[in-house]
């Protein structure tokens, strides 16, 4: 490990000490004893009182933060879970990505048996972030605002319009998803 310095540039992950040697303070995470930088930023040792922090490098850099409302499209679907690849926060456009998950009991208030009746491969999602606990994003798609925006045929790839249910424009093929109340109207 190379000697962290005050003033010094670090990425998120990069250790910094240990808790024998310093006390972890703002834009740090402690794991197994080791103090880790939790953001992009710079050093500062306080030596006095023995703390090290990191200062973010950009400020007003748009993360998901517990309460955010954010877009993303499912990366993967299992039969409790789905993954979310998180392109936006509110409405402002990362210019990297996140990763959320969406578990089978934060879909709908009502009971749910299957996953994929709710979101499927591709889909583009509007959900909410409830907890970041162990640096995952946990979200939800509860509330009638939240859920599928957009939705592709699992058989065609086409797109599905909102009728009665969701029906697929090219085949005809008709799907479930627990979709938004302003599906297929959302500019992405």
């Amino acid at each position: 490990m190379r000697e962290i310095s005050s003033g010094q540039f670090v990425i998120p992950g990069e250790k910094l000490g240990v808790i024998e040697e310093f006390i972890p303070d703002v834009g740090t995470y402690v794991e197994n004893g080791n103090i880790y930088s939790s953001n992009m930023g710079f050093v500062l040792i306080d030596f006095i009182n023995k703390k090290i922090s990191v200062y973010p490098a950009t400020h007003n850099v748009s993360i998901p933060r517990v309460g955010s409302i954010v877009t993303g499209y499912v990366t993967t679907v299992q039969n409790a879970f789905a993954l979310i690849r998180i392109f936006r926060v509110g409405r402002k456009t990362l210019s990297g990505s996140f990763t959320g998950v969406i578990h089978i009991s934060d879909i709908s208030r009502r009971y749910v048996d299957n996953i994929y009746d709710a979101v499927r491969l591709g889909d583009i999602v509007r959900a909410k972030v409830i907890s970041d606990k162990n640096k995952i994003y946990h979200l939800s798609i509860k509330d009638e605002n939240l859920g599928v925006i957009y939705a592709f045929c699992s058989q065609c790839g086409g797109n599905l319009i909102k009728r009665r249910n969701l029906k697929c424009a090219v085949c005809g093929n008709t799907e479930k998803r627990k979709i938004s109340v302003d599906y297929g109207k959302v500019i992405i």
